[in-house]
């Protein structure tokens, strides 16, 4: 009996999904299709159709389902002890004085690497 009755809500869950991209396709293609209508009332248009179909796609098992794992994603944000600013621009300042130090040691490296081909190629480097 579960089988049926999940396989119901699959189907209606497919047909809501449906209709919510149709809705929120309804409300772009209008924004552009009339241009002669004032910026105001097309915006508004369209962010009416996009929360028509937010709505519709909330009543969905899928819906639900993301709309968790955005709550929950909030959730973990507030627990993230973030650096002060002493930190980051400490870090800041030897990230920037690494990729220098990187940069000087890659240049004369190359520019031997170059020197010494050139000798060995007879090119009197």
């Amino acid at each position: 009996m579960n089988v049926k009755v999940e396989t119901v809500d699959s189907n209606m869950d497919t047909v809501k999904l449906v209709v919510a991209l149709l809705i929120a396709v309804a409300a772009m293609a209008a924004f552009y299709i009339y241009p002669e209508q004032s910026m105001l009332l097309r915006v508004g248009g369209l962010l009416l159709g996009g929360g028509v179909a937010v709505a519709i796609a909330l009543q969905t098992v899928k819906g639900r389902n993301i709309w968790g794992f955005f709550h929950g994603a909030q959730i973990e944000v507030r627990k993230v002890v973030w650096p002060t600013r002493q930190e980051t621009v400490q870090t800041t300042l030897l990230v920037i004085l690494v990729v220098i130090l990187l940069s000087i040691i890659l240049f004369f490296l190359d520019w031997g690497l170059a020197k010494t081909i050139g000798l060995l190629m007879g090119q009197r480097g």
